[in-house]
């Protein structure tokens, strides 16, 4: 570990080194020296930034059995902010349908930042190269729309995709009574906005949600609150399901039971 120069520079500035920062490199050469034993594993491919990881694995092995096995690393993927699009980074998403819903997965490729649009449409579409580099259409939504529907069709498949387009058209119209919204249940006979929104996880923070009323941010079926104690009654709706909106991309449908 001392040899590598991202430790040798840390202990030189006197900076710390956390436990699992200290751990992490032996235990991803133990787990890849496992693999090997157990499953014959013989190649771990990474990004860019786990080149010493993989190093010591590989040196690990050779040492235990004499084998010799390989690394392979590839070039992070960056966000036009400089950030590395990873879980760590907050620019990772799950592609588990039980985890994640082909709607939000679709929103998360129509919300890639202007600058990132074309380079994403390179790196995950199937889109020929040359096709890419000769778009004439100078309109970015109708790109980051493209660019949505073609990762979310390789994934769950073109008829939901374009479901997941028809969805969004129809969430963004002031009239829309999400109807095909991604939906969950609530099994409450009444509910304060604030426990609302945390019971959905779409935000974590009471005093963020609180922030988020005081901005106009937050709707009941396309109608601004405004008093964080406002309270939800199943007996009062004319459904039994309400649309939740936070800003202009996060939209829910809550179903009462």
């Amino acid at each position: 570990m001392l040899t590598f120069d991202s430790v040798k520079l840390r202990l030189d500035r006197e900076q710390s080194l956390s436990y699992m920062e200290f751990n992490y490199m032996i235990l991803q050469a133990y787990d890849f020296l496992e693999l090997n034993k157990k499953k014959n594993c013989s190649l771990q491919i990474g990004g860019s930034d786990q080149w010493g990881n993989i190093v010591n694995g590989v040196e690990l092995i050779k040492r235990y059995s004499n084998k010799q096995v390989y690394g392979l690393t590839t070039p992070l993927i960056t966000l036009a902010s400089g950030a590395k699009m990873g879980k760590t980074a907050d620019g990772a998403i799950w592609l588990d349908k039980k985890l994640l819903s082909s709607y939000d997965y679709w929103q998360f490729w129509r919300n890639t930042d202007d600058r990132d649009v074309i380079k994403f449409l390179k790196f995950f579409t199937d889109i020929e190269i040359n096709e890419i580099e000769n778009i004439k259409d100078n309109d970015i939504n109708h790109l980051k729309i493209l660019l949505a529907n073609k990762t979310t069709a390789m994934l769950h498949g073109n008829k939901e995709a374009l479901a997941c387009e028809k969805i969004a058209r129809e969430t963004f119209s002031e009239n829309s009574t999400g109807l095909n919204l991604p939906s969950i249940k609530i099994n409450k006979e009444k509910i304060d906005i604030i426990s609302l929104i945390l019971s959905t996880k779409l935000e974590s923070s009471k005093s963020e949600i609180r922030r988020l009323i005081k901005g106009n941010a937050v709707k009941i079926n396309n109608e601004v609150i405004k008093d964080d104690q406002f309270v939800i009654i199943k007996k009062g709706l004319n459904e039994n399901f309400v649309k939740l909106s936070i800003g202009k991309k996060r939209h829910l449908k809550i179903n009462f039971n």
